[in-house]
């Protein structure tokens, strides 16, 4: 396995874990929790990114150090132009919907870090195997967030 080829999928990875998170906030600002946790989530995810973009360095990568940010102008018009027309499904709905959402992306980063780490250990590249342990755990806790939150979330959303 290229290694190059693991770093740049995971930092872009990385980089749309922090984009579902930063929306899923701004879409939930009424749900302190998920707003705050969210937006606290998405910053290990920059954390994450610069460290794929300084490590990707040795590998002859240019990533861009500087993670995603907010959800666009043109993101936030969109959802309220759907909710004012009418096609914004119920609120319990929609924040099932994008922990479902998170929980796949976050599974994807994960699957992702595992991947770094085996390819990282068969190539004997200590510090990519030490980057693998240090931020893959916090993506283990990214998911089973949302895990929990959907196990919280859906009983009330899908039976009203």
């Amino acid at each position: 396995m290229n290694l190059d080829l693991v770093i740049r999928e995971l930092h872009r990875s990385e980089n749309e874990l922090a984009h579902v998170l930063l929306r899923m906030s701004e879409r939930h600002k009424s749900d302190h929790e998920t707003y705050h946790v969210a937006r606290d989530l998405a910053s290990w995810c920059h954390d994450h990114v610069r460290a794929l973009a300084e490590a990707g360095k040795d590998y002859g990568l240019d990533l861009d150090p500087s993670p995603a940010g907010d959800p666009s102008m043109v993101e936030r018009l969109r959802d309220k132009a759907a909710e004012w027309l009418g096609r914004r499904p119920e609120p319990g709905l929609l924040l099932l919907a994008d922990f479902r959402h998170l929980y796949l992306a976050a599974s994807g980063v994960s699957l992702d870090w595992e991947l770094l780490a085996q390819a990282a250990q068969g190539a004997k590249q200590r510090d990519l195997l030490e980057l693998a342990r240090r931020c893959h755990p916090q993506t283990l806790r990214q998911l089973r967030w949302a895990n929990a939150r959907l196990k919280e979330s859906a009983p009330q959303a899908l039976a009203s």
